[in-house]
């Protein structure tokens, strides 16, 4: 199965350390990071979509950060 996470954080080094930590665990980027501004927080929002084949069915109550 192939498992699929969409990163978020504000533009700050939390996020390139969240997407760090995602490839350090096995997760392949997909596709290009955005960048977008959150009018309810004020703030610039990063976010970039990674995917990890994994050796089980998909189940709804699934933790994809724990794969």
């Amino acid at each position: 199965m192939l498992a699929y996470r969409l990163l978020t954080e504000e533009d700050t080094s939390a996020f390139c350390h969240k997407v760090t930590r995602a490839l350090a665990s096995g997760w392949s980027l997909y596709g290009d990071p955005t960048y977008a501004f959150d009018a309810s927080t004020g703030v610039m929002r990063c976010g970039q979509a990674v995917v990890k084949e994994v050796d089980r069915n998909y189940t709804p109550d699934m933790k994809l950060a724990n794969l």
